[in-house]
């Protein structure tokens, strides 16, 4: 059985990462990409399925763990009657690419002699695929290589002898000796990939992650918080395509036992666009740039075929299916590859891009001629598709509807454009964008506005209301303190808050075309403690924080939902949107309280423009 979702640190090369459980267990690596198919599966089934368990054999052994400061080094000390061990886990960042995949784990012996046990189960393709497995070393430097189809690692360290199909092996580590294993990933038809300089690799990486959050603008609150929010975010963007992903899983339940399970392996336009303001806000434009040249190489062409999420390299076929040899988280299936998202019309992802591009402008990233002509094109698109219904920021999956965040997040793409050609210098037909920026105001008014109710709605025709609408103010369509805000924010707490915290939306309500309920969505919530913060409620925004922080790990991961009387995590992890969302919280907070950065406190001044 997998852990709880919390209780799993992530390591990462920022091309693709591994999940580790407590119990010393690697449950879910997928090499070279994040988005590529597992070869340790065990998160989403048991230990058939695939992992690399390393551990003391004594199985009342305790531990603790924590992050080498400001890197996704993770450090673990194992206690047992005989000794003491640290295990230190890593993926080398650098000069790699898509022929190696390292994962490094170094076992070093502190107090007394323990014996280690480990465990290696491989299955590739998302354990369809059981490897030809053979020992390729010698006595003094045993090497294990495992071959299937495309994929083949070299596992290098103790000896391993096979039994099961699985390999096992035990050591010991005195107090003062360091033993290391090496597993490389390499395409099946090169040969495999000379063995890593451990100690130069560890130095190497902790140097590479500290030298990258060292630039970091300071928070002003909550900056621990903020900092792994930070380095969680610069993990989840890939190295070479500038791609950002939603998340490292897939099919982790946002209903456990449930079937609301989807894959976010990808490179959603709204997420990405989210995550680009939150690390500007914090000094990183090279990140914003790296972004920017992926966004228009994956929206290139006819504006009409704007995808909202893209593979990491902008690839538009994510056809997906359903993986019936990964039995599920818990039970939970069906376990999804490839996401049926990426079909749909949401309007939203207008607004976000234009938003973020607008953002990057006003950091100083350089722009170029081929950038603004595409963004025209998507006004031009985004203005033939106003009167569409679309299925909205959280991809439902009935009918598609007028929702009032889509209406509003496409007034924000035209108020940006108006904004680059009367403060930036920009060309463009600003008479017609301030025309039709105009004729949406009216519609959001006339449409998603309830005079009786003093609030907006979730959609033309609808009494509901959901969390997205939090962002009309973040936007800046509504003043954070404007009457209808206000309203808006006293429904939400009446309707959307349980137990303290934020759901998305009533699934009792019956609008997104999937059973099952759901739990508290961690990214509204923290939308939540933003509109506090900037509304006069300081004091609220502080005890929502402070609960929300409660929801993360031990080691400051979250994913995308919590239970929030158990806290325990939900969905997939660790969870882009809910990371970018903790940094704009923090945000909001130091501002109020006089404390933000410079950066940041330029990002939460964007409701300027309106």
């Amino acid at each position: 059985m997998p852990q709880p979702i919390e209780e799993y640190a992530v390591i990462g090369d920022c091309r693709t990462a591994a999940l580790i459980g407590t119990d010393g267990s690697i449950d879910w690596l997928c090499m070279p990409r994040f988005d590529a198919a597992s070869m340790f599966g065990a998160l989403l089934g048991d230990a058939e399925q695939g992992r690399w368990l390393l551990r003391p054999a004594d199985a009342a052994a305790t531990t603790t763990r924590e992050y080498a400061t400001d890197t996704f080094t993770l450090v673990t000390r194992w206690v047992t009657a005989d000794g003491e061990v640290e295990v230190t886990d890593l993926m080398p960042v650098g000069e790699h690419s898509d022929r190696r995949s390292d994962v490094i784990r170094r076992v070093r012996g502190i107090r007394g002699r323990v014996t280690v046990q480990q465990e290696l189960r491989v299955r590739f393709e998302y354990a369809a695929a059981m490897p030809w497995v053979r020992q390729v070393g010698t006595p003094d430097a045993p090497v294990l290589l495992a071959v299937a189809g495309p994929d083949a690692i070299v596992v290098r360290g103790p000896r391993l002898t096979p039994g099961d199909h699985r390999h096992r092996g035990e050591f010991e580590v005195s107090e003062g000796e360091t033993i290391d294993l090496q597993l490389s990933w390499f395409p099946a038809h090169l040969t495999p990939p000379e063995p890593l300089d451990v100690d130069a690799v560890i130095d190497d990486t902790a140097s590479w992650w500290r030298s990258w959050v060292r630039s970091c603008a300071e928070p002003g609150a909550y900056d621990a918080a903020v900092r792994r929010s930070l380095l969680v975010l610069r993990l989840l963007t890939h190295e070479d395509t500038g791609g950002i992903v939603a998340a490292v899983t897939t099919s982790l339940p946002e209903d456990f036992g449930g079937a609301r399970n989807w894959d976010y392996r990808y490179v959603w336009l709204r997420d990405a666009a989210l995550t680009l303001e939150a690390l500007m806000s914090h000094g990183y434009n090279h990140e914003a740039e790296a972004w920017r040249q992926w966004l228009l190489r994956a929206i290139a062409g006819d504006p009409g075929d704007v995808q909202i999420m893209y593979g990491l390299a902008g690839e538009r076929r994510l056809t997906e299916w359903e993986v019936t040899t990964l039995p599920g988280y818990a039970g939970s299936r069906p376990v999804r590859v490839g996401n049926a998202a990426s079909e749909q019309y949401q309007a939203d992802v207008f607004g976000e891009v234009l938003i973020a591009l607008d953002a990057a402008r006003h950091a100083g990233i350089e722009r170029d001629a081929f950038s603004w002509s595409l963004q025209v094109a998507l006004l031009d698109e985004a203005a033939a598709q106003l009167d569409r219904p679309d299925s909205g920021i959280w991809e439902i999956r009935g009918p598609e509807r007028n929702f009032t965040h889509s209406r509003a997040m496409l007034w924000a793409a035209f108020d940006r454009a108006i904004c680059a050609v009367e403060h930036d210098g920009l060309e463009g037909p600003v008479d017609e964008w301030r025309a039709t920026r105009a004729g949406l105001a009216d519609r959001i008014e006339q449409d998603g506005y309830d005079e009786a109710l003093g609030s907006y709605v979730q959609f033309a025709g609808t009494t509901e209301v959901d969390a997205a609408l939090l962002q009309l103010a973040q936007i800046g369509y509504v003043a954070y303190d404007d009457p209808r805000m206000l309203g808006t924010v006293a429904r939400i707490e009446q309707t959307l808050v349980r137990n303290g915290l934020v759901c998305r939306y009533r699934t009792e309500a019956d609008i997104d075309g999937v059973p099952g309920d759901e739990n508290a969505f961690l990214a509204c919530s923290f939308w939540l403690v933003e509109q506090y913060a900037n509304s006069g409620r300081l004091d609220d925004a502080i005890e929502l924080m402070d609960r929300l922080l409660a929801c993360c790990s031990p080691l400051g991961i979250v994913s995308e939902q919590a239970d929030p009387i158990t806290r325990r995590q939900a969905g997939n992890t660790p969870q882009a949107l809910s990371h970018l969302a903790l940094v704009r919280a923090a945000d909001a907070i130091a501002a109020a309280r006089g404390t933000a950065s410079a950066g940041a406190r330029q990002t939460l001044a964007r409701s300027a423009h309106a």
